[in-house]
């Protein structure tokens, strides 16, 4: 792209309205930077009811299936509905203005202090519940948003964004403390990147890329593919249960839908009953080929099967699809790129590998994983605590769900204590800079205030510190 940015060289159009923009955005947020707790905690209360309240709840959902073609109208009521809610729960109580924390051990205090003004990607895949809890995030924190839409979900995104706006007006807070793009373009989101004071990235890994080349501290997330184990003491009639729910709902529109089970050899014949009769439906090794051939074309997954029902899949395949199935149960005994199945794929199609034992399920968790899906999450079905604690361990993975569905629970659930959020930090193995659910925690400046020890540290003696370092170490020549 070129560099509008050098002297001698006009502005673009894009660069220009972005400027705009942000100059809005930060004039708003000035007018917040001093807010108390209290006001700050009134505000995302009415953002997140703006939107969720029901009625509107039911209409954003409707309006994004029509708009975007992704998901179904019961994934996105779920998400604007209850997520939105479960995610401001979680941080309602959180103090985020003044003192936030204090270490008396080292007698250090922290002040939350704001950032400014926040880019926000929002992805086409869930822009019903990504817009409102990156929203909070961002004033929970006395911040100020800009939102760039994916252009598939524009018009939702305009929808959200003015209910949430009107709310900001209802409790005297300027407006633009909340501001989306409404005639999105890579152009435009390139030029927010540059200009706003922190990225917050949830879309493509190529989206997430330019976050990090942006030159603007950004906090983005890595390819999901999540790879879930089920042992010989699992519950596997639940363990059915859950995979079914965290596969279909919203069609696997989540990265962090199940995209591989991993089922010990001692299990394995019923447990894929078990998926059988849970929806799943077992492909022959014909229709495995047809529906590769289907979902991947030159090396790439095909858009036009992301977050669709499997019944268009399967006429897009040439499959004859029974009633009352719901997903795809697809043998794969390799991974890599010539074994497409062991990727992450957004559709209701799960993998499904067979081992002997813990130690091959890591190994499995982990060669799929260095393919596709490095640092994002796993799970496992057990009640072998020596098991779960070993597979944590040995895997490259951020989040490890433990007898959860999986694509309902590694972004926070009323059942686990995990941050409630649409964004989710891969670590160094997924290429980004925190492996956290990231939430307003990660949108703000700290001032660390540092008094004097009430009794000085004192150095140990060389014998103590070094230890055997002193006689095993050889001195230089």
């Amino acid at each position: 792209m070129p560099d509008t940015h050098n002297a001698g060289l006009a502005p673009s159009p894009a660069a220009l309205e972005i400027q705009g923009l942000v100059a809005r955005s930060r004039a708003a947020q000035a007018q917040i930077e001093n807010y108390s707790q209290e006001q700050v905690d009134a505000l995302i209360r009415a953002i997140v009811w703006s939107c969720a309240r029901p009625g509107m709840a039911e209409k954003i959902a409707k309006f994004a299936v029509e708009e975007t073609q992704l998901g179904n109208y019961d994934g996105k009521y779920m998400k604007i509905f209850r997520k939105t809610r479960a995610a401001l729960f979680d941080i309602i109580n959180d103090k985020s203005v003044g003192v936030i924390e204090e270490d008396k051990a080292r007698n250090i205090i922290k002040i939350a202090k704001p950032v400014g003004v926040i880019g926000a990607l929002s992805p086409s895949t869930n822009p019903e519940g990504t817009p409102v809890i990156k929203a909070i995030s961002a004033i929970k924190g006395r911040n100020s948003i800009i939102v760039a839409p994916h252009p598939r979900a524009k018009l939702t995104n305009k929808m959200i964004v003015d209910n949430m706006r009107a709310a900001l007006v209802d409790y005297g807070a300027p407006a633009d403390l909340i501001i989306g793009i409404e005639t999105p373009s890579i152009e435009k989101t390139d030029e927010l990147m540059r200009q706003c004071d922190r990225v917050l990235a949830t879309g493509g890994s190529a989206m997430v890329k330019a976050a990090y080349s942006s030159g603007t501290p950004a906090l983005g997330v890595g390819v999901g593919n999540a790879v879930i184990t089920v042992d010989d003491t699992a519950d596997l009639k639940d363990a059915a249960t859950k995979i079914r729910m965290s596969k279909t709902v919203d069609l696997a529109a989540s990265c962090s839908a199940d995209n591989a089970v991993v089922l010990f050899e001692a299990v394995y014949d019923q447990m894929l009953a078990n998926l059988q009769a849970e929806g799943g439906y077992l492909v022959s090794p014909e229709e495995k080929k047809k529906l590769e051939a289907t979902m991947w074309v030159d090396g790439h997954l095909n858009v036009g099967i992301v977050a669709q029902p499997a019944e268009k899949i399967a006429a897009m395949a040439g499959i004859t699809w029974p009633a009352g199935k719901t997903f795809f149960l697809v043998p794969e005994t390799g991974y890599g790129p010539q074994h497409p199945f062991s990727g992450e794929k957004l559709s209701v199609v799960l993998t499904v590998y067979k081992v002997k034992d813990i130690d091959a399920a890591i190994a499995l968790t982990n060669n799929v994983q260095a393919y596709q899906g490095s640092g994002h999450s796993c799970g496992i079905y057990s009640k072998n605590r020596e098991h779960i604690l070993k597979l944590a361990h040995a895997t490259k993975t951020s989040r490890v769900i433990v007898n959860q569905p999986q694509g309902l629970s590694n972004s926070g659930n009323l059942w686990n204590g995990m941050r409630q959020t649409l964004s989710l930090g891969c670590g160094s193995w997924g290429g980004n800079a925190t492996n956290n659910n990231i939430t307003w925690r990660d949108l703000i400046n700290e001032s660390w205030v540092a008094f004097p020890l009430d009794k000085n540290k004192e150095l140990p003696s060389d014998e103590a510190l070094f230890g055997d370092a002193i006689t095993r170490v050889k001195a230089a020549d």
